[in-house]
């Protein structure tokens, strides 16, 4: 099911034991504050538990639906993607010419995570919401200057949010020679190269990291380390003075026969042998 609005802002503002819709997406944005209540917000593959307080973002490409456990009073800040364009006037000067309300909206990982505001942002939040709904019964709000200013306020508070929580919304995607070299630096640390670690170290969901990571390299990150290792294990093969366990306790296998068991399982051939074929063969040349 695919909601559809044509006016550039609409407010809802309600109460409800049952959410009265079932799983959708729009062709508009939405902002959905939590003013009271408590249950679990579903938002395409994340199942994120909210209370009184919380804020999600919501894009055309979302799907989401409430599960209410404690009847729930919603406000709903919905508006399409002519409404901040059409108020370009106001804000051309702003930081956010650089990071618009849209690219926030659309970054995947504030869809995985709840942004916990602290005091007092979580009161301003509160205080704006409370003011936006105030508002809403004045005619034709879309053209509003006050009520432009007190959403993108809103946006405000969602960049400082996440700037506290190390969050990165620049599109949450690393630059890729920056990504690679780290990959490079630390192939003899794979505590380092887990997924959880890496996406934590470039402040980035590792769910999307694992996505963004194939699109960009056409290879998945899995299967670019271990490429990437075997091929420098290939390299100190070819120097005979290097022991199998030197090599095994340089790239952090447990053993001997654990880096045995590595290598076999993806060149279909144990390093020793790989080692006498490689050296044979360089005599023979």
């Amino acid at each position: 099911m695919k909601k559809i609005q044509f006016e550039p802002l609409v407010i809802h503002d309600y109460e409800e034991k049952t959410f009265h819709l079932p799983v959708h997406s729009h062709t508009y944005y939405e902002l959905v504050y939590i003013r009271d209540g408590n249950g679990v917000h579903l938002l395409n593959s994340s199942r994120l538990p909210y209370q009184t307080g919380d804020l999600f973002i919501i894009s055309p490409e979302d799907e989401h639906y409430f599960e209410i456990e404690k009847k729930t009073h919603f406000t709903f800040i919905k508006f399409t993607d002519d409404y901040f364009s059409g108020h370009m006037m106001y804000y051309q000067a702003d930081a956010f010419i650089s990071l618009t309300p849209e690219t926030i909206m659309r970054n995947k990982l504030l869809k995985e995570v709840k942004l916990k505001m602290d005091e007092p942002c979580a009161s301003i939040l509160k205080n704006t919401i409370e003011n936006i709904v105030a508002y809403n019964g004045k005619d034709n709000i879309a053209r509003s200057p006050l009520m432009f200013y007190q959403i993108l306020s809103i946006f405000g508070l969602i960049k400082e949010t996440a700037a506290k929580l190390n969050l990165r919304i620049d599109h949450g995607e690393p630059d890729k020679e920056e990504l690679i070299s780290y990959i490079h630096q630390h192939i003899y640390e794979p505590r380092l190269l887990h997924i959880k670690n890496i996406a934590a170290h470039f402040s980035i969901s590792p769910n999307y990291f694992s996505d963004y990571f194939k699109n960009k390299f056409d290879i998945s990150f899995r299967n670019y380390v271990k490429d990437y290792r075997i091929s420098i294990i290939e390299k100190r093969l070819f120097v005979p003075s290097i022991t199998l366990s030197q090599i095994a306790d340089e790239f952090g296998f447990t053993d001997e026969s654990h880096l045995n068991k590595f290598f076999k399982a993806n060149k279909g051939i144990a390093p020793k042998m790989y080692r006498k074929m490689r050296i044979a063969g360089n005599g023979a040349g």
